[in-house]
């Protein structure tokens, strides 16, 4: 993800927010192609996030990597980091796996 006007805050690093959107798209996605889509939805359900160092241009990267895959539940750790390979913000997300039509 670029580093750049439309993601950083007023001082000019990274916005938390960009970090979770990041974050909680990339959970989403992992999820979504577990579950068969055609049975199943994925919704997030809980996030949390720790910014540990501020990157203030260039671009971000990130990886997910589930913690736990379950009937009901999924849970990802996501980690970013800067173009030095340096933790930026780590994040865990629970998304809730829901049966369309109920």
């Amino acid at each position: 993800m670029p580093v750049y006007h439309r993601t950083v805050q007023p001082m000019n690093i990274l916005h938390g927010g960009a970090s979770v959107t990041l974050a909680e798209t990339l959970g989403s996605i992992g999820s979504h192609l577990i579950v068969d889509p055609t049975v199943y939805a994925c919704v997030g359900l809980d996030i949390n996030a720790n910014h540990l160092r501020p990157a203030g241009g260039g671009f971000v990267y990130a990886e997910a990597k589930p913690i736990h895959i379950g009937k009901k539940t999924h849970v990802w750790s996501i980690e970013i980091k800067n173009e030095q390979g340096k933790l930026v913000c780590i994040s865990r997300l629970t998304m809730a796996v829901i049966e369309l039509g109920t």
